[in-house]
């Protein structure tokens, strides 16, 4: 068991939902807190009745909104400037700019719906929303609605798998790095097609 992941247990345990929504507004504020340890362990103390699952999952959901304000202001009002200086460093333009603009435009919505239940890309889907410029209200209704789905999943995983939770995080883990992995070379794919074309 990890340091981390004895001091998200030892805070969940003493502090229950003030911990969830702290933890979760971090984690969508772009600070690598892994939800796969959060909300299963919520589940956890929900079928020990500490914690009731509608509550804990509500109160991620809406955590995870305001963790992603922080980090769409954040993109929206730094974003272009640091993409004026330092793009060319990491292989960013301006035109790679406007085709992130006119991709959330056009399909901004579900990207950020899926976006949000998607391992790793979850925690940093919104500085790109937020760079581009994708409505405001718009992006906060579909990170909201993408979250409660995920947050339900891990903390109904928790709390019928309660008794095995050993075994609960190592496929948790599992499924993280196949599902990075995953997302990665599919984006290599799609890019490599682009640009073939």
């Amino acid at each position: 068991m990890s340091w981390l992941e004895n001091i998200l247990k030892s805070d969940l345990e003493q502090y229950r939902l003030i911990a969830v929504f702290i933890t979760m507004a971090l984690e969508s504020a772009c600070i690598p807190i892994p939800s796969e340890i959060v909300m299963p362990y919520a589940g956890h103390l929900a079928a020990k009745g500490s914690l009731n699952i509608w509550s804990a999952t509500l109160v991620a959901s809406l955590a995870n909104l305001v963790g992603s304000w922080v980090a769409y202001t954040a993109g929206r009002l730094g974003g272009r400037r640091f993409i004026d200086r330092y793009g060319k460093y990491i292989f960013l333009s301006q035109k790679h700019l406007a085709q992130s603009e006119r991709w959330f435009q056009q399909r901004g919505e579900i990207t950020v719906f899926l976006s949000r239940m998607l391992p790793a890309v979850r925690t940093f889907i919104s500085l790109p929303a937020g760079i581009a410029r994708m409505d405001f209200l718009k992006f906060s209704f579909y990170s909201f609605l993408g979250s409660v789905p995920w947050n339900f999943a891990l903390v109904y995983l928790g709390y019928i798998f309660t008794d095995k939770w050993e075994e609960l995080q190592r496929y948790l883990h599992e499924f993280n790095y196949a599902a990075f992995a995953g997302i990665t070379l599919l984006g290599l794919a799609y890019w490599l097609l682009k640009k073939n074309r």
